[in-house]
């Protein structure tokens, strides 16, 4: 499907569902609570998220220190950007959603699933569109780099 359609599609779905949680929600416990939980749920989420982030960016600043490269970090950096902006509009399900970003466990797992998808390169893959050596893509490679799977480390020397 396309993305503009998708995008297009969740512009007009989301305000839809966060108007009727928040009349639902809004009849059960009352106007003045209803305001108070969404206003709490963003300062607990700014509040969270600003832990959150600190902590991502000493893990980039770690990963960095010892020769690596912090893709996964400056992913999960990107999800909380995410989760930042979720947690300041008002609304529960846009809450929900912040929150659960917020989880580094489940953060990790999501950028994790999202770099195995998405950052495959067609060349690693054989005639079936698996990745050779079966499905895992963890399952052959430099026990250096375990998430790339076709490195070959070395070094050269220029003579001009």
């Amino acid at each position: 499907m396309n993305p503009f359609a998708i995008l297009l599609a969740l512009f007009f779905i989301i305000p839809i569902i966060e108007i009727y949680l928040l009349i639902e929600i809004g009849s059960v416990i009352g106007a003045p609570s209803t305001i108070f939980a969404v206003v709490f749920t963003a300062v607990l989420g700014a509040w969270l998220l600003r832990i959150q982030g600190f902590s991502t960016l000493r893990r980039v600043q770690q990963t960095a220190a010892q020769g690596g490269i912090p893709a996964i970090e400056m992913l999960e950096g990107a999800m909380l950007l995410v989760s930042g902006a979720l947690l300041l509009t008002p609304g529960f399900f846009t809450d929900a959603i912040g929150f659960l970003c917020l989880v580094p466990p489940l953060r990790r797992s999501m950028a994790l699933w999202f770099f195995q998808r998405i950052f495959r390169f067609p060349s690693s893959r054989g005639p079936t569109g698996k990745p050779p050596g079966g499905d895992s893509f963890h399952q052959k490679g430099n026990p250096h780099h375990p998430h790339r799977p076709d490195v070959i480390e070395g070094e050269f020397r220029r003579d001009d």
